[in-house]
């Protein structure tokens, strides 16, 4: 049984954070937190728009200062590449990716919740068996549509050694449509997997933009 808060505040002059933190209903142990920003959008522009006086002042008086994650946990995304430049690295791409009718929102457009499961199809096999995700940082940069055709890249890097709980792999992905125009970049950690109940599930910070 679960717990769930979650809560509103402002972010910067024209978005919105929204923050979750999900614990155990009877010892009170945190299983995850995230936090996400929003921003509004001119529907005939597709330009980012500053947030109407009326709907400011409607959500305003649910604002408050508490933060999930802090901005030391957080982390920003280095700009995405669709080339390895460090050669320690490894590079994983699965191209022909396509939405399905239900993978649609009332706008025709791709839910953000696909974009997660698209980016985790070029992660190796190997880490997904082996590993627990512990972290997850996403950002939203373009929207698709029920005709896009996407191509999903993942750049390994780090070790993950086995036996012990503090090592990880570090994955840097991108999602991009054909023309190559990127619509979510992100990064995730990896540990190895533990005895089922040991531990937390993990952090999970989120960016939506």
């Amino acid at each position: 049984m679960v717990q769930v808060d979650t809560w509103v505040a402002s972010a910067g002059k024209n978005g919105m954070r929204r923050d979750w933190h999900i614990r155990d209903y009877n010892s009170g142990r945190t299983i995850l937190k995230a936090t996400s920003v929003w921003v509004m959008m001119n529907k005939t522009t597709r330009r980012l728009s500053k947030m109407p006086d009326e709907v400011r002042g409607e959500i305003g008086p649910h604002f408050n200062d508490r933060s999930a994650i802090t901005e030391e946990q957080g982390e920003k995304l280095a700009k995405p590449r669709n080339k390895v430049v460090d050669p320690a690295n490894k590079q994983f791409i699965r191209k022909g990716l396509t939405p399905k009718w239900g993978d649609l929102d009332v706008n025709q457009h791709v839910n953000n919740v696909k974009y997660i499961g698209w980016i985790l199809e070029s992660a190796p096999i190997s880490i997904l068996e082996k590993h627990e995700l512990a972290s997850m940082t996403l950002d939203y940069r373009k929207e698709c549509c029920r005709d896009s055709v996407l191509q999903s890249l993942t750049n390994v890097s780090g070790e993950c050694v086995d036996g012990s709980p503090d090592s990880a792999i570090q994955c840097d992905h991108l999602l991009q449509l054909e023309s190559g125009a990127d619509v979510v970049k992100a990064h995730t950690t990896w540990r190895p997997k533990r005895a089922h109940g040991e531990g937390n599930l993990g952090l999970f910070p989120v960016e939506s933009a």
